[in-house]
């Protein structure tokens, strides 16, 4: 694959575009294998991996759940304390790059081949996520060049904001090119091939990343919220409809599920816990296991030194719940109180029409029914005065509550902490950024090296490459 064949040249596996390389392409055909790819087969692949890095060990578990204090670490502390492993950083680049913007790449293409637009739409949404996520983490970074990448084997670095508009653009048209009634797709295990929900997703998407622009670019938001935002019918309208992937049995189970076969290195953090006891929040038993040595959720502080941690004890610290640890938990990339959220702010802040205390609290509501809580249960909640909405204070009201709601996906709650400012969290105990938490992701070492022109003017353009060099998008 073409974008593959960068990712082997960024890590250092470069292969000699010379006179032989045809002649080492013919010899090393495979005459038992298919020489294109399957959409079915793509598709499903291409979903599975770019989930499992969402919310797996590198882009999650080690970096953003820490960042934004979702979770801490009980050992190993050094992520914790904001020293990402080189690793890490290197390991998200290229996991979204080699096995999703190209494996989407791909499908884009055949379904342009194929005559089937519902596969070109599927493969845009997806690429469109994924970009929105590596800008979100790392701002200015490969983009317009990324599709032709045997033209261009050193991409240059687009700038955040441009990524942003051209994100919204493809996936107006990605929705566009989706047919309800056409050909059917295979291979989608997100949404099992219902085009309508596929159109849905789009248009939230849409939606988010119009809200992430609206500080720096509120005519190009607005206009976006003003074509899609009052359309419920082409938006996330259920918890049913939430973006997000069943797992299966090992081998094919929850990342985090799989990390907790074999470590015990994280637990929930005090942060979460604390806010929840705030609020007398019922997602605490949700979010927080009771340890084997007592009967209450404890959390722990983030950034503690290693032997700090390891004392604290682990029958005497609350993991996170088993709603994520479990083998067949989701992963969720969008769900639905996230849409409720985006809206009551758009409200709030005159982007779109509608009570925005009315969509907080519809918001709020979601959230605790994704996790079952019971009709009265919510509205003993809601009715508490610390949890009612301050217009005000809506980023606080909202930043809070969204933060609570996006419990487990941390890139998503790495992003909306930073854009929003709530909760105000403390830096990690014993953190090495004198008193300041990372605001994004260092580039991987190896671009320095391998693309380094281009490295040297997004530098230039964005500012430092260091964790507290604040993007585009985060004007607070």
């Amino acid at each position: 694959m073409k974008l593959f064949k960068y990712i082997l040249w960024v890590a250092g596996i470069a292969l000699v575009l010379t006179s032989c390389s045809k002649e080492l392409e013919r010899i090393n055909k495979n005459p038992n294998e298919a020489e294109s790819a399957q959409p079915d087969y793509l598709l499903t692949n291409g979903i599975k991996t770019n989930v499992d890095t969402y919310w797996g060990t590198d882009a999650s578990m080690e970096t953003s759940l820490l960042y934004v204090q979702y979770w801490a670490k009980i050992q190993y502390t050094d992520p914790d304390k904001y020293i990402p492993a080189a690793t890490s950083i290197q390991t998200i680049w290229n996991n979204f790059y080699a096995q999703g913007i190209e494996d989407f790449t791909t499908l884009i293409q055949l379904g342009d081949t194929l005559h089937n637009p519902n596969y070109q739409a599927v493969g845009i949404i997806m690429r469109s996520w994924i970009f929105q996520v590596l800008t979100d983490l790392y701002g200015d970074v490969p983009y317009s060049q990324t599709a032709n990448i045997e033209k261009y084997l050193t991409p240059k670095y687009d700038n955040q904001r441009d990524i942003y508009i051209g994100l919204l653009a493809e996936l107006k048209t990605a929705v566009s090119l989706i047919n309800t009634s056409g050909d059917a797709i295979g291979g989608d295990v997100l949404y099992s091939g219902d085009m309508n929900k596929w159109k849905k997703f789009a248009n939230s998407l849409r939606l988010r990343i119009a809200l992430r622009i609206a500080d720096q670019e509120f005519d190009a938001a607005k206009a976006v919220f003003d074509e899609i935002g009052a359309d419920n019918s082409g938006l996330i309208a259920a918890n049913s409809e939430n973006a997000q992937l069943i797992y299966l049995a090992s081998p094919n189970q929850n990342p985090v599920a799989k990390n907790r076969e074999t470590r015990s290195d994280y637990r929930i953090s005090k942060s979460v816990v604390d806010l929840l006891h705030t609020y007398n929040d019922p997602r605490l038993s949700v979010y927080g296991a009771i340890p084997k040595d007592t009967n209450a959720v404890v959390g722990i502080t983030n950034g503690l030194p290693t032997d700090s941690a390891s004392r604290l004890g682990f029958n005497k610290t609350s993991d996170v719940g088993a709603v994520f640890t479990a083998t067949t938990a989701p992963a969720v990339i969008f769900n639905y109180a996230e849409l409720l959220f985006i809206k009551a702010e758009a409200a709030q802040r005159g982007l779109l029409s509608g009570d925005a205390a009315d969509l907080y609290k519809q918001a709020v509501t979601a959230s605790l029914h994704q996790y079952s809580i019971s009709d009265a249960t919510i509205a003993t909640y809601l009715a508490q005065p610390s949890v009612a909405y301050d217009a005000a204070n809506y980023r606080k009201s909202i930043g809070e509550q969204k933060w609570l709601a996006l419990f487990g996906e941390g890139l998503e709650g790495f992003a909306e902490w930073r854009r929003l400012d709530y909760p105000v969290l403390k830096p990690a105990y014993a953190g090495v950024l004198d008193g300041k938490i990372p605001l994004r992701l260092t580039y991987p070492s190896a671009e320095q090296a391998l693309n380094g022109a281009n490295y040297k003017a997004a530098v230039a353009h964005q500012g430092a490459d260091q964790l507290i060099t604040r993007l585009w998008f985060d004007v607070r």
